[in-house]
């Protein structure tokens, strides 16, 4: 890896796990609509100038109707369900549980007929990391904390889906344009819903700051560097950027929150991790036969 590629590497792992710290933040004093709105809303002005520059926007046509379920699948509800999840969940939990993205990534993949090399290999892997969102939940969970995993489950699955709508219905366009338009729509759907949902109250500025954060670091500049790595190592390699955000997510929540180091943690992270890798990574043609 060069050294460019280094360092968008290491920068991108560093603001994607720096999402599940600063939502945390926000939901103390601000509803999640309005958190998802000006995260939204933010990245949207900033990155519409850059599509509308490079000419991206005509590009979309014939493609807006993925764009907009695109704009659903990946963001209306995940990010919600999300900034949810964290009214009670801690920010390394949540850090944690989205890390079994590409677990279900690979399951999608297998039963759409996207990747059909599921090897015993890759089984494991898959075996492996729901034992570890299992030893995670089933630990440190309580009883009032599962209405917030399932709506993590919503993240998981829209997370897991986005990118292969997008590989599958929206390669022929820029990502950055479908990225950016996806913003706008979302800043559509929550405009009404963070009207009805704003705060009555003092906020400190410490919340809109990270609100701030949010909206143009951890979204709009990710996406930039996201796809700037792409580029500079590509798709393969980039991927590898799942199994850094999580590690992330949890040492803000440790030294930044005070969040415990919990024994779900401590079984459950580096199962998920470990499975993540085994269930995503690619078969050569010489490894035994598919299963199933």
């Amino acid at each position: 890896m060069s050294r460019k590629g280094l360092i968008l590497f290491l920068s991108l792992g560093l603001i994607w796990g720096l999402p599940y710290l600063l939502i945390k933040v926000s939901v103390e004093y601000l509803s999640p609509e309005v958190i998802v709105f000006l995260r939204v809303f933010l990245a949207a002005i900033i990155l519409m100038p850059v599509v509308l520059e490079r000419g991206y926007l005509r590009e979309l046509k014939g493609h807006w109707k993925w764009v907009f379920i695109f704009a659903v699948v990946e963001i209306t509800f995940p990010i919600g369900a999300l900034t949810y999840a964290e009214i009670r969940l801690s920010s390394s939990m949540a850090g944690l549980l989205v890390a079994a993205v590409p677990i279900v990534s690979a399951i999608f993949a297998w039963r759409l007929g996207i990747d059909d090399r599921i090897t015993g290999k890759r089984v494991f892997g898959l075996s492996v990391g729901i034992v570890g969102v299992a030893a995670l939940v089933g630990l440190d969970v309580s009883g009032s904390e599962l209405i917030s995993v399932a709506l993590l489950g919503i993240t998981v699955v829209g997370y897991a889906l986005g990118p292969i709508i997008v590989s599958q219905k929206l390669s022929t366009v820029p990502a950055l344009a479908a990225v950016a338009m996806a913003m706008v729509i979302n800043s559509v759907i929550y405009a009404p819903l963070a009207f009805i949902n704003r705060p009555t109250e003092s906020v400190p500025s410490n919340v809109w700051l990270a609100v701030a954060a949010l909206g143009i670091i951890c979204t709009a500049l990710a996406f930039v560097l996201f796809f700037a790595l792409v580029a500079a190592v590509g798709p393969t390699r980039t991927t590898v950027i799942t199994y850094i955000n999580p590690a992330v997510a949890v040492i803000l929540g440790v030294l930044v929150l005070s969040e415990p180091i919990t024994l779900g943690l401590v079984i459950g992270f580096p199962l998920i991790l470990i499975g993540s890798y085994l269930a995503t990574r690619k078969a050569p043609v010489f490894e035994s036969e598919p299963i199933g």
